[in-house]
């Protein structure tokens, strides 16, 4: 496993544990095998996990495995503070005392404050006294290191950056976001300010993997250097000294595996530009293909109409990258068979939704394409024969 410094000296693996997609069985998190693949993680050198309050179950799995195994102290705790659910700086306070039960520890090396958007909602936060209360928690010792995470435009990432002492920052960065969200742009401003920068999304909620269109397999299977897609991922982020920490969020012992391989054999400037070239190519072909940019999040979650958003934009974009049929069979699990429907058509046009989307998507018009493109005689006849027969009533 390869080490970067973080601000304070400290050395990160470059690969992290992202805890929001722990294994599940039945709806609830494996514990079993999240212990297990968490574990070999640690063996391999992985020194950085990343949750959140709003992780369902995700800190209380972390803390439990931690606390069980004795192994608290070999790696570096981050979390993170849903400012969108505080209203004082009693929820503060209370808010992280319940984090710290859950991970069964007295103290968090790195508390983001979670999708910060703007700095008007710093100022906001700052008015309730976020700022006085995290300085309390450093001092105490009891919050080691103070930074944000982000979706949005590299403009409005740069003044986040100067709004604050922060220690670090987390941003969304692939290279299919190469020049959006925060981008190179912010990359590099956040590296010139001595920031260290954690990456999530290197694979767009596995979309740069499991979805990627025809030309870009072959691409990729013409190119001399033989790599898999997630490896030419992660190769490409660690090529770049301003990346510290790239997070992925495991949930297989093959994975774990693969990843941690990948970031024990990875290097600055290793790739070429015939590697950056093929790169180029592959992302131009992702790009002829999409038809929403949705990475997966889930922050439009949940919808009061029971609209499955990530769902149907994830069947949406495989219509055009793995064909009709492919396309229809995922939307009709994921919206028809199910206990209550979740299809595109439940909208109501309400936009709630977007007003979460980090990634901006003008989710209404696009929901309403969706259903358009997947919702047609053979998926109305499939829906009320479901419904009919109550097969999940």
């Amino acid at each position: 496993m390869h080490f970067r410094k973080d601000r304070q000296g400290n050395e990160l693996s470059i690969l992290g544990y992202g805890c929001m997609r722990f294994p599940q069985t039945m709806g609830k998190i494996n514990l079993k095998e999240t212990e297990q693949q968490i574990m070999a993680a640690i063996k391999a050198g992985v020194n950085y996990f990343d949750t959140a309050y709003v992780y369902g179950g995700s800190e209380a799995a972390l803390g439990e495995v931690l606390e069980r195994n004795g192994v608290r102290g070999q790696v570096a705790i981050a979390t993170k503070l849903p400012h969108y659910l505080i209203k004082s700086k009693a929820g503060m306070e209370k808010l992280f005392q319940e984090q710290l039960r859950r991970l069964k520890t007295d103290y968090i090396d790195y508390y983001l404050m979670h999708m910060l958007t703007d700095v008007d909602t710093w100022e906001r936060m700052k008015a309730l006294g976020i700022q006085e209360w995290l300085e309390e928690k450093k001092a105490a010792g009891v919050i080691r290191q103070v930074g944000f995470s982000y979706h949005g435009n590299s403009d409005m990432f740069c003044k986040l950056l100067d709004a604050y002492d922060w220690d670090f920052c987390q941003i969304q960065y692939n290279y299919m976001d190469e020049h959006s969200q925060a981008g190179r742009k912010g990359l590099h401003y956040a590296h010139a300010k001595g920031l260290p920068v954690i990456i999530m999304e290197p694979l767009r909620g596995g979309k740069l993997v499991n979805r990627l269109p025809e030309e870009a397999r072959e691409i990729f299977a013409a190119h001399a250097v033989k790599h898999t897609p997630a490896q030419w991922a992660f190769r490409w982020l660690w090529n770049q000294p301003e990346v510290t920490c790239v997070l992925s969020g495991m949930n297989s012992m093959e994975m774990v595996e693969d990843n941690a391989q990948t970031a024990s054999t990875a290097s600055v400037g290793e790739l070429t530009t015939e590697d950056d070239a093929m790169l180029r190519k592959v992302a131009d072909a992702i790009n002829a293909k999409m038809k929403v940019g949705c990475t997966g999040c889930g922050y439009c979650m949940p919808c009061p109409k029971n609209v499955d958003i990530p769902g149907a934009f994830a069947a949406y974009n495989r219509r055009y990258s793995e064909g009709r049929f492919a396309a229809l069979r995922e939307y009709a699990m994921n919206t028809v068979m199910r206990k209550t429907c979740t299809a595109a058509s439940n909208c109501v046009g309400c936009g709630k939704c977007e007003q979460h989307c980090p990634q901006h998507i003008a989710i209404r018009e696009e929901l309403h394409n969706a259903q358009k493109e997947l919702e047609g005689p053979i998926y109305r006849t499939a829906r009320k024969v479901v419904s009919k027969l109550k097969l999940f009533g």
